[in-house]
């Protein structure tokens, strides 16, 4: 059999954790291997070693070709275009040694083509959706022409239809005969795409089979150990008192007239496909953008939301779905990460901060969310899985109380255990009488959590539909009509 990629007894040590330990691993030519694991488990400190950007302190790694890698959090240039950053570094050049913009253009429009992205070649980064910007993010990668693909939570910021493009892609990588690694903890994914399935644990590789003789509960209980009979927890039980009642809110140009009720105990989900305007109207909601015209009251009164700090006083919390770009501050530590809205009223006296109960009270949300970390509260968060950075920002916004909660795609990146435990505080914080807007792309996660859909599409609500009547066909033909 003709490997493209042999890594054998490979080892990596880092202040305080074993992140590898005797790793192995093998990718023929012509296959799609799925790497699955828990968030911490390793993956991505192993596909870091096969493309170059880590050393093993021991171990072979033997590669059959090049190597190209598409990151779960985006190394993107914002400020300059998709043809910039589809070939940086490798630009074309004129017979004066100066970049040729034409053919530029021309071989990034060719691949986009390929992809059937329709990402204008000259548009700049900073100005496209989350969604566009991974297409940008595979463009980069397939420009390479590598013999090994690995993607790591390609599809996390994607809709169903931009899946269905990426599995084509991938299809035809196959066929071409290129290896492909693909990390995901969309579980579902795995049956449909991959080959082959490793699953590593603690640093360890617990096993690697074809994925004809797997099924979902038993690679589930491979990766965490330990079956998980819950992945939904719904308990909560809506009251009939209105939390926030939203009426002809707008945007002009962005979305028009969204108008929706969410009671006390009550999880919304609010589905639609990229670019249906969703995130808009939760920033709007939260201060970041100033609506056009209509009313927000919250528990019966009118409220004006000009800022963040507005929004905070009111009891409303947003977890926002790009993570490491608009949520966390990466070189800083977890409680200074998490302590950011609390950083007044009883924590502080006469402008001085009382440090011994901020710490104290970042320590309870840390351990309520389960982060894990060689130094818990003290550690970068740069240096935390993503899973463990995602239950940061959860911690955060659990410290402020929150009465009303807004979660934009709560789960994107997460591993199934720590998934299962961010729907547990979820249903949790609904029990307790927190009105939930949680904004998801996963439609199992929509259909199990929420006691309301709301479908958005092209900016406007497409309908409202009871949990009782929720279908995956129903609510796609709303959000696809």
């Amino acid at each position: 059999m003709h490997y493209l990629l042999e890594v054998e007894g490979v080892r990596k040590v880092f202040p305080g954790v074993v992140a590898l330990n005797d790793v192995s691993l093998r990718v023929s030519a012509g296959t799609v291997h799925a790497l699955m694991g828990e968030n911490g488990a390793g993956k991505s400190t192993l596909m870091n070693i096969v493309a170059g950007l880590l050393k093993p302190d021991a171990g072979d790694v033997r590669l059959g070709g090049r190597v190209a890698m598409i990151h779960q959090e985006l190394h993107l240039m914002p400020s300059m275009t998709v043809a910039e950053n589809v070939f940086l570094g490798r630009e074309p050049l004129t017979r004066f040694r100066l970049v040729d913009d034409v053919a530029l253009a021309r071989r990034t429009a060719a691949i986009l083509a390929t992809l059937n992205v329709e990402v204008d070649p000259g548009a700049r980064v900073a100005d496209l959706s989350l969604a566009q910007r991974q297409m940008v993010e595979i463009a980069r990668a397939v420009s390479r022409e590598a013999d090994v693909f690995i993607m790591d939570e390609p599809t996390s910021a994607l809709s169903e239809r931009e899946v269905a493009k990426l599995f084509g892609i991938v299809a035809d990588l196959r066929a071409r005969g290129k290896g492909v690694i693909y990390i995901t903890h969309k579980i579902d994914e795995v049956f449909v795409i991959a080959d082959e399935v490793t699953v590593m644990r603690d640093g360890r590789v617990v096993g690697s089979l074809p994925a004809s003789r797997l099924d979902r509960d038993r690679l589930i209980t491979m990766m965490v150990g330990r079956e998980l009979t819950q992945l939904f927890p719904k308990t909560n039980l809506p009251t009939d008192r209105i939390a926030i009642s939203v009426k002809g809110l707008s945007q002009m140009g962005v979305f028009s007239d969204v108008s929706f009720d969410v009671r006390r105990g009550e999880i919304l989900g609010v589905a639609g496909l990229v670019g249906s305007r969703r995130t808009e109207v939760a920033e709007t909601l939260f201060g970041l953008r100033r609506p056009s015209s209509g009313e927000i009251t919250i528990d019966g009164g009118p409220v004006r939301i000009d800022s963040p700090a507005a929004a905070i006083e009111l009891g409303i919390a947003f977890l926002t779905e790009d993570r490491m770009s608009s949520g966390l501050f990466p070189p800083l530590n977890v409680h200074e990460n998490m302590e950011v809205p609390i950083l007044k009223g009883e924590f502080v006296r006469g402008g001085v901060v009382k440090q011994a109960r901020l710490l104290e009270a970042c320590r309870a949300a840390a351990a309520a969310v389960h982060v894990k970390s060689p130094d818990n509260l003290f550690e970068p968060v740069q240096h935390l899985s993503g899973g463990n950075q995602q239950k940061v920002l959860v911690g955060r916004w659990l410290l402020t109380a929150p009465r009303i909660l807004i979660l934009d795609e709560p789960t994107r990146g997460v591993d199934v255990g720590a998934k299962a435990e961010i729907h547990r505080l979820i249903a949790t914080l609904a029990a307790d009488g927190a009105a939930v807007i949680m904004i998801s792309s996963e439609m199992p996660e929509i259909l199990g959590m929420s006691d309301r859909v709301m479908v958005m599409r092209q900016g406007r609500v497409a309908g409202i539909v009871e949990r009782s009547e929720a279908n995956q066909v129903d609510l796609m033909r709303l959000a696809a009509n």
